[in-house]
């Protein structure tokens, strides 16, 4: 369990920090974002995070072949929960808008940036 409060504490802190940040720069530079478009954004990020660290985690203490497999896995878990969240807030709820695309890239490049470098520094510990 310890594994777990390690790399997911950090994801938590991530996710209200940019939260916070965000609509923070929404209120001070009047962008006319919705709060709630916000956190649920920043949200649904940190939750395809989340299960992708889930399945990489369980994967480490496993012998490598296996622990390659829960890697590959975890980052293409990553992708499509990702690929589904822009299709639900480009095409479903219609948020196209230069703020809102950049907003989604900016989340992106944060939480992807944060799932390469756990995986990175776990890795360096104990290699494929």
């Amino acid at each position: 369990m310890n594994i777990y409060l390690k790399y997911l504490t950090p994801l938590l802190i991530l996710f209200m920090v940019i939260s916070c940040g965000v609509m923070m720069i929404n209120s001070f530079f009047i962008l006319g974002m919705e709060n709630p478009a916000i956190v649920l954004l920043t949200l649904s990020f940190a939750i395809s995070t989340l299960l992708s660290l889930i399945v990489f985690i369980r994967g480490l203490p496993r012998e490598p072949d296996v622990q390659t497999m829960h890697t590959f896995t975890a980052v293409g878990i990553k992708f499509l929960a990702e690929l589904f969240v822009a299709l639900l807030w480009f095409a479903v709820a219609k948020k196209t808008s230069a703020k809102y695309i950049l907003l989604f890239f900016v989340l992106y490049l944060a939480f992807s940036l944060f799932s390469i470098i756990v995986i990175l520094k776990a890795l360096k510990k104990k290699s494929l």
